[in-house]
């Protein structure tokens, strides 16, 4: 027995209503710990690209500003 022969029977309301609140309720935790896990990765590997870029940018600006007054002697 399949899901669409189990749902043909059935109003419009349970299968796009019922059925999809059942499931948050059911497993509303669980939904909500993986879209947090999710965005807090999301959020540290934004910040590490961020940090690492600006150590990138730090250190060329320090080693061209070392090289150019080293060239001024």
């Amino acid at each position: 027995m399949a899901v669409r022969e189990i749902f043909a029977g059935m109003p419009w309301w349970v299968k796009w209503i019922a059925v999809p609140v059942i499931a948050i309720v059911v497993f509303g935790g669980l939904i909500a710990s993986v879209v947090t896990f999710v965005v807090t990765l999301l959020f540290k590997v934004l910040l590490f690209v961020i940090l690492v870029g600006g150590l990138i940018f730090v250190v060329r600006k320090f080693l061209s500003s070392s090289s150019d007054s080293r060239r001024d002697w």
